[in-house]
């Protein structure tokens, strides 16, 4: 991992997230650019999402860590405006873990989907449960 033209912090945390991996959490940074990362999230257990394998693609901006990592379309509040420079990107991905295990209607993505979780949470419950077979099913 020998970037000179990385920032010390993005380079140990790179170290730490290779040598101390969370649990249920992989982030590998491409070879090519290593302000971008491979992340692969197992849905916890005893969740919707259990047994589901979540890949995401997640990338540093130049103004990080005064910038929160870039990861595509997900609702959380420390990738929008609760985003502090003392966060990490460990952090930001045990985040999107816990979001997992406790979804939250009021901030959705999908408008319908939350209409449908907070109108019959059991039915949406298993709608998760047969997407993330069908399409979180392994690497």
């Amino acid at each position: 991992m020998a970037n000179s033209n990385l920032p010390r912090r993005i380079i140990k945390e790179t170290q730490r997230l290779l040598s101390e991996p969370a649990p249920g959490i992989s982030a590998s940074p491409s070879e090519e650019n290593m302000r971008y990362f491979d992340v692969m999230i197992i849905g916890p257990s005893q969740s919707p999402y259990e047994g589901g394998v979540f890949k995401l693609e997640l990338f540093l901006p130049e103004e990080y860590p005064m910038a929160p990592p870039k990861l595509g379309r997900i609702c959380l509040d420390i990738l929008k405006d609760k985003w502090s420079p003392a966060l990490q990107i460990r952090t930001v991905l045990l985040s999107i873990q816990a979001l997992l295990s406790a979804p939250n209607p009021d901030d959705p993505l999908s408008d319908n989907i939350a209409k449908h979780w907070k109108a019959n949470e059991a039915e949406a419950v298993e709608t998760a449960k047969e997407w993330t077979h069908l399409y979180a099913n392994g690497p």
